[in-house]
């Protein structure tokens, strides 16, 4: 009873009437997440807890220099050797984890690599490597909501779609951030919108933020004044400032992507043993460089440090934090580049203060330039804008966010010629992420919502007798078992060959008549899989198999180019 109303479900989630299923889903998955990811934040805030002086979680300032030094190199080695030992395949995690998988293994995620990410991205942030805790909580929170599906044996689209809840849930959960966890979903992990999409990853992130708020209250990351803008007469101040912080992107763009070509030449224990002491040797004149670094940014925001410590700490940040991404210690990029913006937004801040007439407080600025920074260097600007609204919870941020992160945006892109930090990382790493809309509207179904089941099985040798009973059945078309191979007739060839003739005994493979080329694909398979399926294989169609043993085989349907087509126009229909 329970195989069939799971069959059912997953029929109804690999078309386009699973919606209310798939909602349910989210919830599910963002609970999940929202436990992991508290579970996540408990693991490396007890830790710094008992590690740092005064059980203050970001005090790396109180360590002496040399202990600074030991604990980011003895981190790295540390993550170097574990990563290096216990697994004899490259690990891959973060971001550019969850997007490799997304774009070439349908959103599968496998639980190897998220417990890596769990221990190793905990472990780097307590070293106090220059990263962000986001990038480990979206790993997670993918792996999370994959793993659900997959152990469902849901359809891939729906598996798809549940990787965009976690990565929503883990985003609101690590920061208090729902709707900037479904709009960095959608815009950064999916690369695109849709309205089914949206509805199951909000109620994901709302799930997830619920459980986060009953152990981490609800108050925003940064407790900031109401600041606003002074003047109208700023606004091209605001937007010179964006194009700075977008050519401070495109820097650490850069530098990552110098860092990932030459962490190649180096063993896995080196490269993260490398990276953390050349953070532990930049924290000797900067230790506000360790670990998130939020501290430091609410210190700017409150304008409690002078402009020249202020761009020597950016400074610093960046090539730290370009080491730590580029040489592949398991930890975030979005953290840094808040610190980073605020660094810097606060520097002009502090400039424009020196001068008499109305100008906002250079906290104003340095919030700003949080957002700008990070839509700068994720490409990501409503995602950014978002962020920085819920972040800070002053909505007089939106408009003047609104033009310095699209100014840094521009600037990042246009003028100094950088795309995201995570296409770049993936580029480096001989991965790229294609998105067009054909594929995206066929990613959205599975094949059994479009597969033709008006067929019947049948040996190329068949009597008289059998071939007209079969037909009989009035089935569309007929599968051939021949050997190892599958073929695929027309109904329409055979019933015209038994009205011509009188054969007794039929060969279905020598008598006059189409016959198509099949392929299997697997029932969890979306129509792009399909269609890739088609275009790498001599094949003219497919036939939908569900894997229970190679004895065990059983075709569940038909898929042709035609198909496939009608799905598209039938989803085209349904956005």
């Amino acid at each position: 009873m329970l195989t069939r109303i799971l069959d059912r479900l997953r029929l109804r989630l690999a078309g386009t009437g699973g919606l209310p299923v798939l909602s349910l889903l989210g919830v599910i998955s963002g609970v999940l997440v929202g436990l992991l990811i508290v579970l996540f934040r408990l693991y490396i805030e007890t830790a710094q807890g008992l590690l740092l002086p005064g059980g203050d979680p970001e005090n790396y300032e109180g360590l002496p220099a040399y202990l600074r030094l030991l604990l980011a190199g003895g981190g790295g080695l540390l993550l170097g050797l574990g990563f290096y030992l216990f697994s004899r395949e490259p690990v891959r995690v973060g971001v550019i984890h969850v997007l490799e998988r997304l774009n070439y293994h349908e959103g599968h995620l496998p639980l190897k690599h998220a417990l890596f990410q769990f221990i190793g991205g905990g472990l780097s942030i307590i070293s106090g490597h220059s990263v962000g805790r986001e990038g480990p909580s979206i790993h997670l929170g993918a792996a999370a909501a994959s793993l659900l599906g997959q152990r469902l044996r849901l359809p891939n689209n729906s598996i798809r779609s549940l990787v965009a809840c976690g990565s929503a849930s883990a985003i609101a959960a690590s920061f208090n951030t729902p709707l900037a966890g479904v709009i960095f979903s959608m815009e950064v992990i999916m690369l695109e919108y849709s309205i089914s999409g949206f509805i199951p990853v909000i109620l994901a992130a709302v799930s997830a933020t619920v459980v986060s708020q009953i152990v981490f209250a609800s108050d925003p990351v940064f407790i900031v004044p109401a600041l606003q803008i002074g003047s109208f007469q700023e606004l091209p101040v605001i937007i010179i400032m964006g194009i700075l912080i977008g050519a401070a992107a495109a820097l650490l763009i850069r530098l990552t992507r110098l860092a990932v070509i030459q962490s190649k030449r180096f063993p896995v224990p080196l490269r993260m043993a490398f990276a953390g002491l050349m953070v532990g040797l930049l924290a000797w004149t900067a230790p506000e460089i360790m670990s998130v670094g939020y501290d430091t940014a609410d210190k700017a925001i409150l304008a409690d440090i002078g402009i020249l410590l202020l761009l020597w700490i950016a400074l610093i940040k960046v090539i730290a934090t370009a080491l730590c991404v580029g040489f592949n210690l398991p930890a975030g990029v979005i953290g840094p580049t808040l610190m980073i913006g605020a660094l810097l937004g606060g520097a002009v801040g502090q400039v424009m203060d020196m001068f008499p007439g109305a100008s906002s407080h250079p906290g104003f600025y340095a919030m700003l330039g949080m957002g700008a920074m990070m839509g700068a260097t994720l490409q990501a600007p409503l995602a950014a804008l978002i962020a920085l609204l819920e972040l800070t919870g002053n909505q007089n941020i939106i408009f003047p966010g609104m033009l310095a992160i699209v100014s840094a945006n521009l600037a990042a892109r246009e003028l100094f010629g950088q795309g995201s930090i995570y296409r770049v990382q993936m580029q480096e790493s001989g991965l790229d992420y294609r998105n067009d809309p054909f594929a995206q509207s066929l990613r959205r179904l599975g094949v059994t919502s479009v597969m033709n089941t008006d067929f019947v099985l049948i040996t190329p040798q068949v009597s008289r007798e059998r071939a007209e009973s079969m037909m009989g059945q009035r089935p569309q078309w007929l599968v051939i078992k021949a050997d190892k191979r599958h073929l695929l007739l027309p109904a329409t060839d055979l019933a015209r060959y038994l009205e011509e003739n009188t054969d007794e005994t039929l060969n279905l493979l020598e008598i006059p008549a189409q016959r198509l080329e099949l392929a299997p694909i697997r029932q969890q398979a979306t129509l792009q899989e399909a269609h890739s399926q088609l275009r790498n294989t001599e094949a003219e169609a497919l036939y939908v198999i569900r894997p229970l043993g190679v004895s065990a085989d059983r075709i569940y349907g038909i898929i042709t180019y035609q198909d496939i087509e009608r799905g598209y126009r039938l989803r085209g229909q349904d956005f």
